[in-house]
């Protein structure tokens, strides 16, 4: 991960070598741990860095049991989503 990444998006990160994380090509992880545990401005950066629709996408994907029940009920108003019961 860059240098230039704020700590509230590494602090959603604590279980990865944020050495080894990728922007794009992580992009699973990041999206799907921001979306669950991210405060606002870990938000706000995530939007910067990924299209709506990049977003969007991955959160379709993310196994139901991967969710935070509250975070879910959120990002399905949000984004529109529908995820479903499935490993990735």
């Amino acid at each position: 991960m860059s240098p230039l990444t704020p700590p509230s998006v590494k602090a959603v990160l604590w279980s990865y070598d944020l050495n080894a994380l990728e922007v794009q090509k992580d992009k699973k992880i990041i999206i799907s741990q921001v979306l669950n545990f991210g405060s606002e401005e870990a938000i706000k950066w995530l939007f910067k860095q990924y299209s709506f629709k990049d977003v969007e996408q991955i959160a379709n994907i993310i196994p139901l049991f991967q969710w935070n029940k509250k975070s879910l009920s959120l990002w399905k108003l949000v984004l529109s989503i529908n995820p479903r019961s499935r490993i990735i």
